[in-house]
């Protein structure tokens, strides 16, 4: 029997060490929130000179980088090298940032056409593989948003879109 309580109170001290252990790595700061932290604030400053908006929404920004990081484990990276390549030839709209890369970097294009896409539709991938990260918040609804509800629901009975107004 005294064996017994040994080996019980020994698995006991075991468990709470673990725990404790447990506890204090999910507690303690982690360098890789911080290279997370700073992934999202490159890809926000990335996203202000594609788009030319002087700001995003810091939970939307949050969940669009999120889905991009999903959608290409060399997310961070491509936005290092466009962040560069930005600084260095200006900040420039979009559409002609695609066209000067689509012939050098063609993989850097696909990615200002990624984060360009996310940001305006609020959607993440294609086809199956498509999510959808913001609806309301997409910036397609701003030239509108002063004049039309932005219709995240159906206001009217099935069909009546086909009815004569």
């Amino acid at each position: 029997m005294g064996e017994r309580k040994r080996v019980c109170f020994a698995m006991r001290r075991a468990m709470l060490a673990g725990a404790g252990a447990s506890a204090a790595f999910a507690f303690a700061p982690s360098r890789a929130a911080g290279v997370v932290a700073a992934d999202v604030d490159m890809f926000v400053a990335v996203s202000m000179k594609l788009t030319g908006r002087a700001g995003f929404d810091p939970l939307v920004a949050g969940r669009v980088h999120a889905a991009l990081l999903r959608a290409d484990a060399e997310f961070p990276d491509k936005m290092k090298r466009l962040d560069h390549w930005l600084s260095t030839h200006g900040g420039t709209p979009s559409d002609v940032v695609t066209a000067a890369l689509q012939a050098t970097q063609p993989e850097l294009a696909r990615a200002v056409g990624s984060v360009v896409r996310a940001w305006y539709l609020g959607v993440v991938g294609e086809g199956e593989r498509a999510e959808v990260v913001a609806f309301e918040r997409a910036l397609m609804f701003d030239p509108v948003r002063d004049m039309l509800t932005v219709p995240s629901y159906c206001r009217g009975t099935p069909a009546d879109w086909a009815k004569k107004p």
